[in-house]
């Protein structure tokens, strides 16, 4: 593990790309940009690498990762993809949609990146920089959020470094993320139902209520916190408060002044962030319509708030 301070930032050109692709080569942590959020990745097949992610991360053993992949082709050596799961991939994918599948006893995958579990969550990025990234190695990288456990996800490289430091080899500077919210986690069932985990970007619909325990990341019940006090729906901050707003409001930083939820979800963790570096003790956020993107940004609201 390298000592504090000792993250390397460059940019995600090609040098940088290829420097990555060396470090991660020899079982290194490097964080990348995708569509959603900065993820910190490390080859998928090596078990020694899954492992430093989980001690950069402090992430608890049973939450499992997310292995980015090419596209199809690459997911299938590693899952069972059947029709449903394969019609689902060619609509949405290269995006923001994560597809947990049953795990082929074949797969040479580090057993951690599943948690002990029998499936296994896949994700073909859209964004350039992590394409290029997998496109310069020939194997899949695991790669969680880019930050300490159940902290507030990165969006940016700053971000990146608040909390990983000299935690982690390298940094691949490709500005801020443009979604800025994780990626949609859907289940595909053994008889054709598709259950989703988690919601995102990409809508399927209601979202899984289970008490089964947790399949997939983004689950915990606290999660994405900002390390004080969060109040939701509040529509005017107390003095003690940093609040957030949504829609034209006086506040002291708005997700989307026009109210528009793409906007929202691209500036929900940079606002989270600000708030947490603010003075004020406690951090007030307006309410957020529980629709569309609004489901999803209100699942990581409340978890914030947990």
């Amino acid at each position: 593990m390298p000592g504090k301070n000792a993250t390397e930032t460059v940019l995600a050109d090609a040098a940088g790309i290829a420097r990555a692709a060396a470090i991660l080569s020899a079982g290194g942590l490097v964080a990348v940009p995708t569509e959603t959020v900065y993820g910190l990745a490390a080859r998928a097949d090596s078990a020694e690498a899954v492992a430093r992610i989980y001690a950069a991360k402090g992430r608890p053993d049973f939450n499992p990762l997310i292995v980015h992949v090419r596209d199809l082709a690459q997911a299938s050596a590693y899952a069972e993809v059947d029709a449903v799961a394969a019609r689902l991939a060619q609509a949405f994918c290269p995006g923001p949609l994560t597809l947990v599948l049953p795990r082929r006893d074949e797969a040479r995958l580090a057993p951690a990146v599943s948690a002990g579990l029998p499936t296994i969550a896949l994700r073909a990025p859209a964004h350039p920089v992590m394409q290029a990234l997998l496109a310069a190695v020939d194997f899949p990288l695991a790669a969680p959020s880019a930050n300490r456990s159940g902290f507030i996800s990165p969006t940016t490289p700053g971000h990146v470094l608040a909390s990983l430091d000299g935690r982690i080899d390298l940094v691949l500077d490709g500005g801020p993320c443009s979604a800025g919210l994780e990626s949609t986690i859907a289940a595909v069932r053994a008889d054709g139902s598709v259950d989703v985990l988690r919601p995102g970007p990409v809508d399927l619909g209601p979202v899984l209520q289970s008490g089964s325990g947790i399949e997939a990341p983004g689950q915990l019940a606290s999660h994405y916190a900002p390390g004080k006090p969060v109040r939701l729906n509040a529509t005017r901050g107390e003095d003690d408060e940093f609040l957030i707003g949504f829609g034209a409001m006086a506040c002291d930083a708005n997700l989307s002044e026009s109210g528009d939820l793409t906007e929202a979800a691209r500036r929900l963790y940079a606002c989270l962030h600000l708030g947490a570096a603010s003075p004020k003790p406690r951090i007030a956020v307006a309410p957020v319509p529980d629709e569309g993107l609004g489901q999803a940004l209100n699942d990581r609201l409340h978890r914030a708030a947990a």
